[in-house]
């Protein structure tokens, strides 16, 4: 049988308003008298209607997030960690996360759909790019999100990302550390926003470095390990004297198909070719030798990404609407031989 807070009223002594009181923190009430309500509610095993509430305050707790899409053959673990901490954040402020799948051809169909209906309070983006119609479209409806990422640079909007110029700048410092001069670099398709930062960020290390890159040098490829492997091979198609000693990879999973090409023409990694990947990757502490690479601190961002909507939402004044986490290197033996091993605090 349902119980019903005039059920626990009644066996408190006491009205439904201060029952109310008591359960939501609005009203100031004797200690005497909460007291008597919590113990009412353990009793008769009470569990707010927390749909109704909703309804009467005019919003659901709910906070929209898609999932993000890949190819076969991809993997997107930096978005697998941050869709994890981002609904622990979101619970600790009574929130979740409703997930759903965008249409690959019209992503804004499925955000307008939970906008009409009133399925959400706000969105939570990722995988931004430029012109991204998921913001456009949510900017025009003037409904509350935050993004991960960033887009156009004239677009107003919240945002949390990784500077990861700054990621890239301090690889290539790393790499010219250890004595390379002929750096090569595995990057993404041209025209995605994320890899387009990453790229400009090798490129103008490189020139600060005062050493000379050559066009050889750079491949782009999708981010599989397939698409690395075959990356790395057009990389070492030149003479022993004229190929990179080092690579550069911008994501873990690209780095990962960069060593198993090495190891695949006996190249040892670390020693006759150094490689670097960006992302730190739960699995690249234990690769073999274990991948230097670019750590993100996704739980802050994710934590912050949630603080930041809910203050949208509360409409709440917001210092600084717009902010980038400085991402850590992480060195490893795949580039320094002599590199401690470094184990993530988490595994």
């Amino acid at each position: 049988m349902t119980v019903k807070i005039k059920d626990v009223a009644k066996a408190a002594s006491v009205s439904v308003a201060t029952v109310s009181y008591v359960l939501n923190n609005s009203a100031p009430v004797s200690e005497e008298t909460r007291i008597r309500v919590l113990n009412a509610v353990k009793e008769l095993g009470y569990r707010p209607n927390s749909t109704a509430r909703n309804l009467k305050a005019s919003e659901s707790r709910l906070i929209g997030y898609a999932w993000h899409n890949v190819l076969p053959g991809q993997m997107n673990p930096i978005l697998d960690r941050f869709i994890f901490h981002l609904s622990r954040a979101a619970e600790a402020r009574r929130y979740h996360i409703l997930t759903f799948t965008e249409d690959l051809h019209d992503p804004r169909r499925a955000y307008e759909e939970l906008i009409h209906t009133s399925r959400v309070d706000g969105f939570v983006l990722a995988g931004t790019d430029y012109d991204d119609p998921r913001i456009r479209s949510l900017l025009d409806h003037r409904f509350p999100f935050v993004a991960f990422g960033r887009a156009n640079p004239d677009w107003d909007f919240p945002f949390a990302d990784v500077d990861v110029y700054a990621g890239v700048q301090a690889t290539v410092a790393h790499l010219v550390g250890q004595g390379h001069r002929r750096i090569g670099c595995v990057a993404w398709p041209n025209g995605s926003r994320n890899g387009d930062i990453r790229l400009s960020g090798f490129l103008d290390a490189i020139e600060q470095a005062g050493i000379d890159t050559r066009p050889a040098w750079i491949v782009r490829a999708r981010n599989t390990i397939r698409d690395g492997a075959t990356a790395t091979a057009q990389l070492l198609n030149q003479s022993a004297a004229d190929r990179p000693t080092a690579i550069m990879a911008i994501s873990d999973v690209l780095a990962i198909g960069v060593m198993y090409h090495l190891e695949s023409i006996g190249l040892r990694i670390g020693i006759d070719v150094a490689v670097t990947g960006f992302d730190d990757d739960p699995v690249s502490a234990f690769l073999r030798p274990a991948l230097t690479t670019v750590h993100q601190p996704i739980d802050l961002i994710a934590a912050h990404t949630l603080d930041l909507l809910a203050a949208v939402l509360s409409n709440q004044p917001i210092a600084q609407r717009q902010t980038l986490f400085m991402p850590d290197l992480v060195i490893r033996a795949s580039s320094d031989p002599n590199a401690p091993a470094h184990i993530p605090p988490e595994w």
